[in-house]
């Protein structure tokens, strides 16, 4: 991959990671910003529906770009494969032609060499070829003397013709040699037209995923407006109920009639929850709403801040290691985080932060899975016992029972 794919690659996921913060800042500022019962608010239907489609199209051109990227280093690769063939066939053709050249020379000096004897001869009238000839003192020697000259002759030429043979080979094969190359020079030119294009295309993919991502902000900045307007009315409703309730309350000292007894949210489970906190802690369980997918522990520190018992950050892993320390079920109570530090069933975010849940009783676990849901003790252990396993105590080490 080129410098260049390098750097929007880094760019991207800087950018990927000051979204992330910035989910990570808003929901904090909604979730702990706020007075106690204002968690309960949320934003129009309107802009949470544009927001999840904005934040699915945000993601569906982030697999765009990724899909491009691997694309491109795949393709970069077979470019580089390329570059190392050429330099290879390069390397055979200079060697070829180191042969062709070599080859030449010793041409040139055969030729040059039987040049030489025929000029001597020449220049000596041929009396050389001549005396030895007439030197031979019977026909059989004369024979023999005159094979011996046609001998020389014939080495000479076919030493020069053993040259040009080899030289025409060589020829050949450097011919071959410089049409591979030719080939891969054109593979080479077309690897890098595509790879010109697909960043081309990143960059055009590149461009609609930062727009995309102006428009998630600008609707999770509008959310978290809503959510503000609605939670500051409702604590402001919350506050009138109260003063109203605090007059009736003085009425009935005067002399007015009182209903008795408690009250609670219709549903909500009482048994088992032998203490004020305790009872608290359930009703907030089914009240407190949902603060988005993946945010378990998140919902669990909601829960204990509406019910008044104090305020306990960190994620569900962070939980298990601090307060969960206990697997025996007659020690389970109501009020109890129930959690496990890892486990397989929802993917990479169970795997590295786990799950946690709040027991409300009667067999009862409630936790945020998206969704507030309420699973039997059994069920939550089944599903999220598979790693870590699942244990339970009191939050925060405050004991409400």
């Amino acid at each position: 991959m080129s410098p260049n794919s390098d750097s929007i690659l880094s760019q991207e996921l800087s950018r990927r990671t000051a979204l992330k913060a910035l989910f990570g800042a808003a929901s904090a500022a909604i979730l702990f910003g706020l007075p106690a019962r204002a968690h309960a608010a949320e934003a129009s239907k309107e802009t949470t529906d544009k927001l999840n489609a904005a934040q699915a199209q945000l993601d569906e051109v982030q697999a765009q770009l990724d899909s491009i990227a691997n694309e491109y280093a795949a393709l970069a690769n077979k470019n580089a494969q390329t570059l190392n063939d050429i330099e290879n066939v390069q390397g055979k053709i200079d060697d070829t032609q180191a042969q062709i050249d070599e080859k030449k020379a010793e041409l040139k000096k055969k030729r040059n060499d039987l040049s030489d004897r025929v000029a001597a001869s020449y220049k000596s009238g041929g009396t050389n070829i001549l005396s030895l000839l007439l030197a031979s003192g019977s026909f059989e020697e004369l024979v023999a003397n005159a094979h011996y000259v046609e001998k020389i002759n014939k080495s000479d030429r076919d030493a020069i013709e053993d040259i040009q043979t080899i030289q025409s080979e060589l020829d050949a094969q450097k011919t071959e040699l410089e049409a591979q190359k030719a080939d891969l020079e054109k593979l080479k030119d077309q690897q890098t037209a595509q790879m010109q294009d697909m960043q081309a295309k990143q960059q055009e993919v590149q461009t609609v995923l930062n727009g995309l991502s102006d428009d998630v902000k600008e609707l999770m900045a509008q959310r978290d407006s809503e959510i503000l307007a609605a939670a500051q009315a409702e604590e402001a409703a919350r506050k009138a109920a109260a003063a109203a309730a605090a007059a009736n309350k003085n009425n009935s000292y005067s002399g007015g009639s009182s209903s008795g007894g408690g009250s609670y949210a219709p549903g909500t489970p009482q048994q088992n929850a032998g203490s004020g906190k305790q009872q608290a802690v359930v009703n907030a369980c089914y009240s407190t709403p949902s603060p988005g997918q993946n945010w378990c522990a998140a919902w669990v520190t909601n829960v204990f801040r509406n019910a008044g018992v104090g305020y306990f950050g960190g994620n569900a892993c962070d939980m298990f290691n601090a307060w969960c320390y206990s697997s025996d079920r007659s020690a389970l109570q109501v009020g109890m985080i129930v959690a496990d530090s890892s486990h397989s069933g929802t993917g990479a975010p169970g795997l590295i932060y786990g799950h946690v849940g709040i027991y409300v009783g009667g067999g009862i676990v409630m936790s945020n899975e998206g969704a507030i849901t309420s699973k039997s003790l059994d069920s939550f252990i089944s599903f999220y016992g598979t790693g870590s396993g699942v244990r339970w105590g009191w939050l925060g080490g405050i004991a409400l029972s």
